[in-house]
């Protein structure tokens, strides 16, 4: 599933991949390199660390929950004597939940704090985790599965934000990259899991990291950020003291926050009409575009259902699919990362795109010869090669980059409300997929994967169209070749 990094919709600031690597001020004095080091070096970055890990159990907790339907379609139909519909409405319900969460985010991690907000994630997880394994019917399961999603909806924000506010700038990308790999782990173990336990145990499973994140978090300081943005100085200074480590000297960094504090204020509030202005409307246009590209390519219908697509393409057993599934998303989610800031965020996106409609052509081509009786032998070896194909080609660029690039080509003043209007398209198309997957698997399967190619077709010609390349150039330079 594809996941938006993150909408500081109280700040005015949308937090990608490539902001989380930069420094969160832009000093009017110039720090050198080696000061920095130096500071770094006096410090102690093991609170970092222990707080980073405690804080990506919120994201392999969001990746449990994803991956959760995949391989418990057929089990959880049978049991509790599941419609269709019904089962498609379990599926699809998680994204509802997290978009109330997304959308909320930000309000309830400044109102109680990052450390606060993730413990009302893993509250809610809890709660839903507990509903599922105790449901005997539908509206019990749907409930669970609604209170996970917001819980991670809200993970979805408050992780990336609590590392990138704790940590060193020179620490700060490769720990933040943390909570995506996290969040893929997490949804390959629910998937390999999955295949050997019943589904009652699976959601048994899910308390696991939230059990992990609520006794870490006892151990972990607040954000420093929050602290002085709320006006605890006391706390701000024994926060940021404890993450650098007691003999590091913290009194420039302590003084660039509060200066992007201040600035921060100064900044006016943008309205969601001014995105409308003839200056923004071709970067809505981007932003939206991509990220109903990256839903309509079908991906939450295919992660979601992955067991239940290679059952119906007659593999002997879905698990084996679901397996070579869950193996291949984490190293190429790896590779992705390794080649976001080497090839381009073009070329990598298109990339991706024509690999995802090559993935896409061949499962429906499996499907088009099973209805035929032809090559029966090769169908399930067409359908699983097309799958693994799909979300190789989806991780590695489709997955991720859309929201770095939206993260490029909004001007500050507008990023909070731009950011919020994409958020709310990517998870309606996320609902809109994994509702309708199943019923279109039932009208036609290899029509479906083939409607999810064209879309892959559509991606292609509208990234090679309308979208910029944002490598290695200034957000000024950026906003210049938009509006040129």
């Amino acid at each position: 599933m594809a996941i938006g990094e993150c909408v500081d919709v109280e700040n005015g600031e949308v937090n990608g991949l490539e902001e989380l690597q930069e420094p969160f001020i832009q000093q009017d004095k110039i720090v050198s390199n080696e000061s920095d080091h130096k500071s770094v070096e006096s410090g102690s970055i093991g609170t970092v660390l222990l707080s980073t890990f405690v804080a990506v159990c919120g994201s392999f907790e969001f990746g449990s929950c994803v991956g959760y339907s995949a391989p418990t379609q057929s089990a959880i139909r049978e049991d509790l004597k599941l419609s269709l519909a019904e089962y498609s409405m379990f599926g699809s319900i998680l994204t509802i939940g997290a978009m109330l969460g997304a959308i909320t985010s930000g309000r309830v991690a400044d109102f109680i704090g990052r450390k606060g907000a993730m413990r009302i994630s893993a509250g809610f997880c809890i709660v839903g985790w507990l509903a599922i394994y105790f449901s005997t019917g539908a509206f019990p399961l749907d409930m669970g599965r609604l209170f996970t999603g917001y819980g991670i909806g809200v993970f979805s924000y408050v992780v990336p934000i609590f590392i990138a506010e704790i940590a060193p700038k020179n620490l700060r990308g490769g720990l933040t990259t943390l909570n995506q790999l996290m969040i893929v782990i997490g949804s390959s173990v629910a998937f390999l899991i999955g295949t050997l336990i019943t589904w009652r145990t699976l959601a048994l499973t899910g308390l696991v990291p939230c059990i992990f994140l609520l006794v870490g978090l006892c151990f972990v300081p607040e954000s420093p950020r929050w602290l002085a943005k709320v006006g605890h100085q006391k706390e701000f200074q024994a926060a940021l003291k404890r993450l650098r480590g007691k003999n590091a000297d913290i009194t420039c960094e302590a003084a660039e926050i509060q200066d992007y504090i201040e600035t921060l204020k100064s900044l006016p509030k943008a309205k969601l009409m001014d995105l409308f202005q003839s200056k923004h409307i071709r970067s809505v246009i981007i932003g939206i575009g991509l990220m109903i590209c990256q839903q309509f390519v079908g991906i939450n219908g295919i992660g979601f259902y992955a067991s239940e697509t290679f059952a119906s393409a007659g593999l002997s057993s879905g698990k084996i699919g679901t397996i070579a599934y869950a193996c291949v998303q984490v190293p190429i989610t790896l590779v992705g990362a390794i080649l976001m800031d080497k090839s381009g965020r073009r070329p990598l996106i298109m990339t991706s795109a024509t690999g995802t409609f090559l993935g896409c052509f061949l499962a429906g081509t499996s499907f088009i010869l099973k209805s035929h009786s032809l090559l029966l032998e090769w169908v399930p070896i067409f359908a699983v090669a097309g799958v693994l194909i799909y979300i190789a080609s989806f991780s590695i660029g489709l997955g991720s980059v859309p929201w770095l690039i939206m993260s490029e080509i909004f001007p500050i003043n507008v990023k909070g409300a731009a950011g919020s209007l994409v958020v709310l398209v990517n998870w309606l198309g996320a609902w809109a997929i994994s509702y309708t997957f199943n019923f279109l698997m039932s009208w036609s399967a290899s029509g479906t994967f083939f409607i999810y190619s064209a879309f892959s077709v559509m991606t292609v010609l509208f990234v090679a169209k309308l979208v910029p390349e944002t490598k290695g150039k200034t957000l000024e330079e950026i906003q210049a070749c938009i509006n040129s």
